[in-house]
């Protein structure tokens, strides 16, 4: 996003942390879903709302008169609001509602005391996704129906994960607005941890760590970044000793193969 547009974006944000303070969290989230299709199917309407030469009042009006149906009336104030203010271009509108529907659903919960359990359970459903073609082309499927989508989502984790994982892995599937379904998790996930203000550091190694080395990984992790740091763990038996971390777009690769190929490199002339 612009500068105008991460502006709007973070008043949205603390607009969301004052209705959540007394709207409940899940069905906010739902019904913030909700409005991103309606927004994402009618592109007019989506250009509209987010239109800067259009007063913030005259906006928030339309939205009212167009969505107000359905909605619980803190859901509609926060769009309301959310459509008043200035957005640099129209896909930034929708792409804030959606990232306010993942935090009231993420704040749902954080609510329970189950949010490092959500932020598992995102990263293990995508990577289950990854190491299966079939799967991923049955949930990336275009011709496939929205229900049949949910349904296997259903089948496949049932009562294995808490109710906002579930939510927000069926809404990646059937609902991916052009990225990949391991993409929309991964997206998921950073507004998760960013709701805690903490770093995902994805680490691939051979073997599984043991809670001590866990530990001791967050410890030093934390400290180089000056952030709390959240583990993502990725056994990979093609990792060849060590293990890597990534941060986002940096990397950290401690691999006896990274270093191998790094002697190669220096022996080469």
């Amino acid at each position: 996003m612009r500068g105008t547009s991460r502006a709007s974006l973070s008043e949205a944000k603390e607009r969301l942390d004052d209705v959540l303070s007394s709207a409940d969290p899940a069905t906010l989230g739902d019904e913030l879903f909700a409005v991103l299709h309606v927004l994402d199917r009618e592109h007019g309407l989506r250009r509209a709302l987010s239109d800067p030469a259009q007063p913030a009042e005259l906006k928030a009006a339309a939205a009212h008169d167009l969505l107000h149906s359905g909605l619980a009336p803190a859901t509609l104030e926060l769009v309301e609001h959310v459509v008043g203010l200035r957005w640099s271009r129209s896909p930034d509108l929708t792409d804030a509602i959606e990232t306010l529907a993942v935090i009231s659903l993420v704040a749902s919960a954080e609510t329970d005391r189950r949010l490092d359990d959500l932020e598992d359970e995102l990263f293990r459903f995508g990577r289950i996704v990854a190491s299966q073609p079939e799967l991923r082309r049955a949930l990336s499927d275009r011709a496939a129906s929205r229900d049949g989508k949910v349904q296997l989502v259903s089948d496949l984790i049932q009562d294995k994960v808490t109710a906002p994982a579930q939510r927000l892995i069926a809404e990646a599937a059937t609902y991916p607005r052009g990225r990949t379904l391991e993409k929309t998790l991964d997206v998921y996930g950073g507004i998760a941890a960013e709701r805690r203000s903490r770093l995902i550091a994805v680490v691939r190694t051979s073997i599984e760590l043991t809670e001590p080395q866990k530990t001791r990984l967050t410890a030093a992790l934390s400290a180089q970044y000056d952030r709390d740091i959240h583990l993502n763990i990725e056994v990979d038996p093609t990792v060849l000793g060590g293990l890597s971390v990534q941060i986002g777009d940096e990397e950290i690769d401690g691999t006896i193969q990274r270093r191998l190929g790094d002697a190669r490199r220096r022996l080469t002339p």
